[in-house]
């Protein structure tokens, strides 16, 4: 089975991902990781933290001689910014140790300050908020790029891009995978939308939230292309991909709403107008669908589609004009503490929503067809193709 798990705090010394559960012998483009955490990094609106860092990846175990060996994957990437905090601190009350290190006793509303505080007994939010930053997605994009690499081996392609941001948004019309595909090799993101004139104006609305001290959210789409029908399974609620993929979104931080498909807009229209049409393709021996509005999931299972998920994403809650909030303390309102903050996050949220479909596709991928060297999950992948065109 498919595992990755993060350690690491925002402004510790490095972040960790390891994952476990990768066949041996998948060869591991390193080039390609780095570049998928530079994406992460990218986007108008991003905030101070990122000309700080230049995350790169650190393989500690689990590859060798550019490949994996079938042992867990450990993935180093060094934050930075520790420098600027531990000197800081061997200045004993120093101003700069002051300014860095005070406790951050006036919870921010949308954060996890107070709810964290609460639960772990803590007098001030500093702790939790280390832990609860977006910084610890950074891991998760090094799993994710790995788990698309194993994908892209049996020629499943994960891509993403942005449909909204605050009120701007793109067309109905579903946007060619071709040039989702090209965002993803632009060399500079902006905000990663596949219809110029529309990120224009979508730039203007960062513009007016800095401009208003604010911050902005949006939706980003993530898709992927050439999935077998049948990963997942209907037999139980937790076996559902749709699912699967549900929690995998909205685990990222800021992340409010999924949506599958057209799912939202489907609840309003009545089911004739809803239903993907089944047809039958002799040539390519296979079925097909005139539209694909559940987004390439049925019953819980691909269905041989393109997988089409959505996040919405809330604005970034630290702003800087704060809001109201109160004193762990003195109980009495005061503004919420302000920490360096982005004003839009969406096109680097859709990098993360990437690393995350990813990882729950190859691991719907790998429990289907199992495997412990990359040629034995090819060889039951290709009786399994077999199977399906002789249907």
């Amino acid at each position: 089975m498919l595992r990755f798990q993060t350690a690491g705090e925002s402004h510790g010394q490095a972040l960790v991902a390891i994952l476990s559960g990768l066949p041996a012998g998948m060869a591991v483009d390193f080039a390609y990781v780095d570049r998928e955490l530079k994406r992460r990094m990218g986007g108008y609106g991003r905030g101070g933290r990122m000309k700080i860092e230049s995350d790169t990846a650190q393989f500690l175990s689990g590859v060798r001689h550019g490949a994996t060996i079938g042992s867990p994957i450990a993935v180093l990437i060094e934050n930075r910014d520790w420098k600027n905090w531990s000197q800081a601190m061997a200045v004993e009350d120093s101003p700069e140790a002051r300014a860095r290190y005070k406790p951050l006793e006036r919870p921010r509303p949308g954060h996890a300050d107070l709810a964290g505080c609460l639960k772990y007994n803590f007098r001030e939010a500093r702790y939790v908020l280390e832990r609860a930053s977006a910084r610890e997605t950074a891991a998760r994009v090094a799993a994710g790029a790995l788990a698309k690499l194993f994908l892209r081996e049996f020629g499943i392609q994960v891509a993403s891009h942005v449909v909204q941001v605050g009120a701007v948004r793109i067309g109905a019309e579903p946007v060619p995978f071709e040039a989702i595909l090209a965002l993803r090799d632009q060399e500079e993101m902006v905000l990663n939308c596949a219809d110029r004139a529309v990120e224009a104006k979508m730039v203007e609305e960062v513009d007016r939230a800095t401009e208003n001290r604010d911050t902005v959210g949006g939706v980003f789409e993530v898709v992927a292309r050439g999935l077998p029908p049948g990963l997942g399974s209907c037999a139980q609620w937790d076996e559902r991909l749709d699912g699967q993929l549900a929690q995998a979104i909205v685990s990222i931080p800021a992340v409010k709403g999924v949506e599958l498909g057209t799912g939202f807009a489907n609840a309003a229209q009545p089911g004739s107008r809803v239903q993907d049409e089944i047809g039958y393709d002799r040539e390519r021996a296979r079925f097909t669908r005139r539209s694909n509005r559940a987004g390439g999931l049925e019953g819980g299972m691909t269905n041989g589609e393109d997988v089409v998920v959505r996040g919405y994403l809330k604005p970034i809650s630290t702003l800087r004009r704060p809001l109201e909030s109160v004193d762990f303390e003195t109980r009495q309102p005061v503004k919420a503490a302000y920490e360096r903050s982005d004003v839009c996050v969406v096109p680097a949220a859709g990098v993360v929503g990437e690393a995350m479909v990813a990882l729950v596709l190859a691991r719907a991928f790998l429990e289907k067809f199992g495997g412990d060297s990359l040629g034995e999950t090819r060889r039951n992948f290709e009786g399994y193709q077999e199977q399906v065109k002789r249907f």
